[in-house]
């Protein structure tokens, strides 16, 4: 067993000299709000504050909102920057014919901030039309052969060419559907050849409404606009997709049938749909879904792909030209950032300089490799679905890139932009109503509606939206699952409960057996749903809770170590101590010692706070760093502390969340295990307080909350809102930290929690993740990279349970 007197006592001595009885000074919190609607102003639907996370202008940014996150059902809708219109366009994704989503472009300065306004009032003028897609059959004419005859041509917003149809039939205005922005036209072959093709231009503008008008041979020559620049031959042309078999690309060419439809066209941004039905990919037959999107300003084609069922490996790429470079963007970053494949060299049929380029998520990725027409990105889907995108950068255009160095800088530009997208703060008329509602009314709302949207998803079996894989045995499972328990214990609505248990138990056996659950891999995050386990043994005393729970209690046995005690966080990262790892498992062993009668587990739970602090705290800020690495091997490491470089607020969030929940556990008698972490609640609170926003909310990267790009984050926030309000009711804390539990919920609310035309509610700004190593390099910029999404249990649960915490603590 390991000794941890000394540090408890030098923990009880250092806090002690630093203990506060009141907290620091509060500041005044400042929201976004929303007027009422007077004589002579209009209802606004939302305000919304827009930050670009860039040193470098973004104009031309597209903002996207769906009219159900809007709360409301229909247009008209107008966005507006003071009392200038910003170009708008309301979308329709499913072809119903209904709006689905408004979309509006705003031009952002370097590290700059706009407000802007959603209402239903109408700009004066049409916005100029600055992207289309199209698709122009001939009617009039007849069917010879398979050749169609006469005829001309009409704009439709679907297609399904009839068997007959072939390449070169004559039928569909340039072979296929057209889309494009100001900067750049693409086509796709609506036949075997599925392939991908550029109209390059010289100019600005929109052109597809007069190319191939005459028909088939004008658009091959160089017009004043321009014309087609590409050789497509057998390749995947510009960005074109099919499955790979391990030698070569198979081209979506042996379907039943295939249609194309438009979604969008313009004024600012234009989409279309391809599906195939009964594609052939050599190994199975499925249906294939594709769609294609563009925005004003840029040459980029977004792509999502949607298959009936799963295929192992796609291929996504650019035709290969001879005497072409290839060139490859950064691997060595985080999984859900983006990378590119591009060429460059003298490519088209005008033989000057065209750069293309398919930028990718890198999780996505098995490898890059090419066959005998096309370079290669060999895909994994996430279970059905796909997305990437692709782009053509012409010399021949007016303010085309000419040098391999400018289109390089374009490239990381473009990849930086997707990764760290412009921050968003929203608040919409509709969220309004949750001023008149109580923190319980409020947990219970977020609970129902995760229940409804989730459904049995998360249980064995299943899929998980979020991390959009298969359902397995996870951290964040067991975390929401004791947020759901625990809106039961406080509401008495029994459905909760009833769900986290029905979910807990799909992953038991009979004998107890953990499904999914991988011992070897020593991962500390999969201990945290044993706490679940817990509360089932303790209400039912089923033996498969038991069992599961032992084998649980027997990976921390055997769980890898530092020198001085503390756990690793997961084989794969040796001699690292992180944050995260306190709540995973400390809360877990300390109950699993008090179920056995084992005083040893309890200290040895305690020492694992201890050495965190240690080893983290920051003796400045009181704050901590989110990671330690023994060895001082990782990249993310400082060479002489081991530590990580910044403070992370979730990673914070789960070592105070820890603090406050070992306390229910280890009996008030064992004052020399209590009393040190008393102590550092204490400290904690107060460097907690430093560091609140005046909104009442904590920043992802706590100390600095100026930095361009960095946000104000829920789940880091709703953590800290728990150990706060926790704190005070269990006389952890004075009354006195209760204005700040109850600034902290209020900013809660008022920043994140929403709610949509349905009356559903939804937690937004969450950080999706954040780790260290494997292309995580712990600098702020990683910190940002990483997606800010909604209703994740990282931040949706510790929510919950902050409400109850909130509610408690206000009666």
């Amino acid at each position: 067993m390991k000794n941890w007197t000394f540090l408890i006592a030098a923990t009880i001595s250092l806090a002690a000299c630093d203990t506060a009885s009141e907290p620091p000074a509060q500041a005044t919190k400042t929201q976004i709000e929303i007027p009422a609607a007077t004589a002579v102003m209009p209802e606004v639907i939302a305000r919304l504050e827009v930050s670009n996370p860039d040193e470098s202008a973004r104009p031309d940014s597209l903002l996207g909102f769906t009219l159900n996150e809007l709360g409301i059902e229909s247009g008209p809708l107008q966005a507006w920057q003071g009392e200038t219109p910003q170009p708008t366009q309301l979308v329709d994704d499913d072809a119903d014919g209904a709006p689905d989503r408004l979309v509006f472009l705003a031009d952002l300065g370097p590290a700059s901030t706009g407000d802007y306004v959603i209402d239903r009032r109408q700009a004066e003028s049409a916005f100029t039309a600055r992207a289309q897609a199209e698709v122009s059959v001939k009617e009039g004419g007849e069917w010879q052969d398979r050749t169609y005859i006469g005829g001309t041509f009409r704009n439709v917003d679907h297609v399904t060419p009839p068997p007959q149809y072939t390449d070169h039939s004559e039928y569909i205005r340039y072979e296929g559907p057209g889309i494009e922005s100001d900067e750049v036209a693409y086509r796709v072959y609506l036949d075997w050849r599925n392939g991908f093709d550029v109209f390059g231009k010289r100019k600005p503008g929109l052109v597809l409404q007069d190319v191939g008008q005459d028909g088939y041979e004008s658009y091959h020559e160089m017009a004043d606009w321009g014309a087609d620049i590409l050789k497509v031959g057998e390749s995947l042309g510009m960005g074109g997709y099919g499955a790979w078999d391990g030698e070569r690309a198979v081209l979506v060419s042996e379907v039943a049938e295939r249609s194309a439809t438009i979604l969008s066209s313009g004024p600012i941004h234009s989409s279309l749909r391809i599906d195939y039905r009964d594609w052939n990919t050599g190994k199975e037959t499925v249906d294939l879904s594709a769609v294609l999107s563009m925005q004003a300003g840029s040459p980029i084609v977004d792509v999502d792909l949607a298959l009936s069922q799963p295929v192992d490996r796609l291929a996504v790429g650019i035709v290969a030209h001879p005497g072409t470079e290839l060139l490859m963007g950064d691997l060595d970053i985080t999984g859900e950032a983006w990378s590119y494949m591009a060429s460059f060299g003298r490519q088209t049929l005008f033989d000057d300089d065209l750069g293309m380029v398919v930028f990718f998520k890198q999780k996505d990725l098995l490898e890059q490799t090419r066959d005998e027409n096309s370079y290669v990105l060999v895909m994994r889907p996430r279970g059905r679905t796909l997305s990437y995108a692709f782009g053509a950068l012409w010399s021949g255009a007016e303010s085309g890139i000419k040098t391999r160095e400018e289109l390089e800088s374009y490239l990381a530009a473009e990849a930086g932009k997707r990764t760290m997208p412009q921050r968003v703060r929203l608040k919409t008329q509709v969220s309004q109503d949750l001023d008149s509602q109580g923190p319980l009314e409020i947990a219970r709302g977020l609970a129902l509606s995760e229940l409804q949207r989730r459904g049995d998803g998360l249980s064995f079996g299943g899929w998980d939206v979020v991390r959009n894989s298969p359902s397995k045995w996870s951290y964040t499972t067991g975390l929401l699952m004791e947020a759901m328990d625990d809106v039961s214990a406080a509401t008495g609505d029994t459905q909760f409960a009833d769900y986290a248990r029905r979910t807990i138990d799909s992953y038991l056996e009979e004998d107890g057996t953990i499904r999914t659950y991988k011992p070897a891999d020593y991962n500390i995050d999969n201990i945290n749903s044993g706490k679940m386990l817990l509360r089932l043994h303790a209400r039912y005393g089923d033996a498969r809770y038991l069992a599961a729970i032992e084998a649980l209690a027997a990976q921390l046995e055997d769980h890898p170590r530092t020198s001085d005690g503390a756990f690793w966080h997961k084989q794969r990262y040796p001699h690292q101590l992180w944050l995260d790892g306190v709540y995973m498992g400390m809360p877990f062993l300390a109950a699993v010692g008090e179920l056995e009668g084992n005083d040893e587990k309890l200290e040895e739970a305690v020492g694992e706070f201890l050495v965190t602090r240690a080893r983290l705290r920051d003796s400045e800020t009181g704050l901590y760093y989110h990671a330690w690495d023994e060895a001082r091997q990782q990249e993310w490491a400082d060479p002489e502390t081991g530590r990580s470089e910044h403070f992370w607020a979730r990673g914070l969030g789960w070592y105070a969340m820890a603090l406050v929940d070992i306390l229910d556990i280890i009996p008030e008698e064992k004052a020399d295990l209590r009393e040190p972490l008393l102590n550092i609640i204490t400290e904690l609170a107060d460097s907690l307080v430093n560091v609140q926003d005046e909104t009442g909310t904590w920043y992802q990267v706590m100390d600095r909350p100026d930095e361009p790009g960095n946000y104000r984050e829920s789940s880091g926030t709703a953590m800290f809102t728990y150990f706060l309000a926790k704190a005070v009711n269990r006389g952890y804390l004075p009354q006195t930290y209760s204005a700040a539990a109850e600034k902290a919920y209020r900013g809660l609310v008022d920043e994140f929690v929403a709610l949509d035309a349905e009356g559903g509610y939804h937690l937004r700004n969450i950080c999706a993740t954040a780790g260290l190593g494997y292309g995580r390099d712990g600098s702020f910029r990683y910190y940002m990279s990483e997606r800010v999404v909604e209703n994740d249990p990282k931040g949706l649960a510790p929510t919950i349970m902050a409400m109850l915490q909130v509610s408690d603590m206000m009666n």
